[in-house]
């Protein structure tokens, strides 16, 4: 069961770095055409700002996607960086999902909970457990 999830996981992950690129794009081309500022500045400041914000935003989830992937292929958990790098993936998904309830409505906030439960799904799939007694790496018991 934790393969599909894993694989599952990075396909979700992959398809909202898209998005989120795709969004950034649409925001940014509005900003130019309207020559939008924020509190005075520059428009291409603001045009390129949202690219860069867009671009880091897909690359920082087509990275996070990838942990699960290599989770899902090679069936371990993933190590102690995509661990880490998974639960602030979930952190960031659960204060958008907050955010979003406000700003976008129910919908968006269902899509973010998803992608946190696929996500934390991952995390206790591939929970590292004891080793078991008399395997390898087991400790001994005291005499």
């Amino acid at each position: 069961m934790r393969r599909p999830v894993a694989f599952v996981t990075a396909i979700v992950l992959f398809v909202e770095a898209v998005g989120i690129v795709v969004v950034n794009g649409v925001l940014a081309t509005v900003a130019g055409n309207q020559s939008m500022s924020l509190a005075g500045t520059d428009p291409d400041v603001m045009v390129t700002g949202t690219w860069v914000m867009g671009g880091a935003s897909g690359v920082l989830l087509v990275l996070c996607g990838l942990i699960p992937l290599l989770a899902g292929i090679r069936d371990r958990a993933p190590g102690r960086f995509g661990r880490i790098a998974l639960i602030a993936c979930a952190v960031v998904h659960g204060v958008l999902g907050a955010l979003a309830v406000g700003l976008l409505g129910w919908a968006a906030f269902a899509f973010l909970m998803a992608v946190l439960a696929l996500i934390v799904l991952t995390l206790v799939a591939y929970e590292r457990g004891e080793p078991e007694a008399g395997g390898i790496g087991a400790e001994r018991a005291p005499v």
